[in-house]
């Protein structure tokens, strides 16, 4: 109920902040104060004093990064921030009330880490690194000059996104607060300055319309149809002993989709929060419509009706995903897939079932991956046999999405591994006999083909992909907005 109530604050919050202290009416100073002191107020009225981890943890670090230097303070940051955030989760879960989530502090503090630590390594690679070494999305984040004070607080507590986030680049964040968001968007294909909506500045009340209309749905789904489906039920003694396995996996199926609207609901609520302030615009399609996705968290049509493991993964809290790519499956320098889930587990908290869904999670990936690599190929030629292959990997799938996840919602070893063992872990065994069968990596002409037979709609997701990684803007104001779009061209078509 905090939760709803202070949401719903801040959406009329956001409102008023983007009409009354619109960058063009207020200085980025007044701004920033507000919306730091808003979303301290929020959290202070949520958590009560579990709030002021939220300042220890962004102070803290400041002063890591301020007395450490540019060299070493993302691996200073990292560790800090991730460590005071396992402390406060092991504090909660052990100590307080064990699979309960009232007086969930560590929320928030989950979005704050990824704030810090993807801010960190930000810093390091703009004041550090040399500009040939980066990759073309880590040159157009690379920030410029170390933040104050002010701007670290604001970026890491503002109103909009402390409670749900979703996580942002700092660059964005500061060039939304500062105006210069709008125009900076505008760029064309072939990398030319678009004038033709430079100096609109559009209204996200449509945006924001619709994706209350989704919360709404959400909510209601999540109230009505959710606690008539538990997860529960899947080890459930006697639906066990009765159920046959087509009927096992289906309500398997059912009951883990009944999940997820809770999920639709306060992501989606979050970027409503963040639109309705006017963060979050990406541009204008080739249409003239605007796009109020830059910062969206989930994309519940491709979700749905996933085909791959991969897919599912991208369009499911998608900054998270991001996050994890840019921090450690870019840097790491073995194993990145492993090392890649093993920090989403510690990430997410000290639950058990965590930890087992993610190494569930990284055998299925893996599988699924030599699967697609190998066989798919065969399968494209014909439209009617293309189909037929969705199909089938659609089903197979959410299989092995809802088997995997379990474990997530159990939380316990003992109902998670009773889930399994009435499985027999064939999902398990399936993905170890695959990737005994299959090789994992094919020849760079077998990849190619593979390119080449792509489905249009999937090209067309990672394009929008690659373009909402590479959106950015500058923060070091000797940056030029032509600069700026040319960095975003170059990285988009490498």
């Amino acid at each position: 109920v905090n939760f709803v109530v202070c949401q719903l604050f801040a959406l009329l919050a956001a409102v008023w902040f983007r009409t009354y202290l619109h960058s063009s009416k207020t200085s980025p100073f007044i701004r920033h104060v507000v919306a730091t002191l808003l979303g301290l107020y929020l959290a202070l009225f949520c958590f009560g004093w579990y709030a002021l981890h939220f300042v220890i943890q962004s102070g803290i670090s400041y002063y890591i990064m301020i007395i450490i230097g540019v060299e070493n303070m993302h691996k200073y940051c990292f560790v800090f921030a991730l460590g005071y955030l396992t402390v406060c989760q092991i504090t909660r879960v052990y100590i307080f009330d064990y699979g309960q989530y009232s007086a969930d502090f560590s929320g928030p503090m989950m979005i704050i880490t990824q704030k810090i630590t993807s801010l960190a390594f930000e810093i390091h690679d703009g004041m550090f690194r040399k500009n040939e070494d980066l990759t073309p999305s880590q040159r157009c984040l690379a920030v410029r000059r170390m933040p104050s004070l002010l701007e670290y607080l604001s970026y890491n507590c503002n109103f909009m996104g402390i409670l749900a986030g979703p996580l942002c680049s700092y660059k964005d964040y500061i060039t939304f607060i500062e105006g210069r968001s709008y125009q900076l968007q505008q760029s064309e294909a072939n990398g030319k300055e678009d004038t033709k909506y430079e100096q609109t500045d559009p209204s996200p009340n449509i945006a924001v319309a619709q994706k209350l209309l989704i919360c709404g749905l959400s909510l209601l789904f999540h109230m009505t149809i959710t606690k008539t489906l538990p997860v529960e039920y899947n080890i459930d003694d006697n639906f066990r002993a009765t159920a046959s396995w087509p009927v096992r996996f289906f309500y398997l199926y059912v009951s883990l989709m009944a999940a997820r609207p809770k999920y639709y609901f306060a992501w989606t609520l979050a970027d409503a929060i963040n639109n309705a302030a006017g963060f979050g615009f990406r541009g204008y399609d080739k249409n003239g419509v605007t796009r109020w996705d830059l910062i969206s968290n989930l994309r519940i049509q491709q979700i749905e009706f996933s085909t791959s493991f991969k897919m599912f993964l991208d369009n499911w809290n998608i900054q998270t995903a991001l996050w994890l790519k840019r921090v450690c499956y870019e840097r790491a320098t073995f194993s990145p897939t492993i090392q890649t889930f093993i920090l989403s587990a510690i990430w997410h908290g000290v639950y058990p079932g965590y930890y087992l869904t993610f190494l569930t999670g990284v055998l299925m990936t893996l599988a699924a991956r030599a699967i697609r690599n190998n066989i798919r190929h065969y399968f494209v030629e014909s439209p009617a046999v293309k189909l037929c292959y969705d199909i089938v990997t659609w089903m197979a799938t959410q299989a092995a999405i809802s088997y995997t996840v379990v474990p997530f919602v159990l939380l316990s070893v003992k109902p998670s591994f009773t889930f399994y063992s009435s499985c027999y872990f064939c999902l398990h065994i399936a993905s170890i006999l695959v990737l005994l069968v299959f090789p994992l990596k094919r020849t760079q002409k077998g990849s190619k083909k593979h390119e080449s037979v792509q489905p249009v709609w999937s090209r067309k997701l990672e394009e929008e992909s690659l373009l909402q990684k590479n959106n950015y803007s500058t923060t070091n104001n000797s940056f030029s907005q032509k600069q700026e779009i040319t960095c975003r061209y170059q990285a988009l078509k490498q």
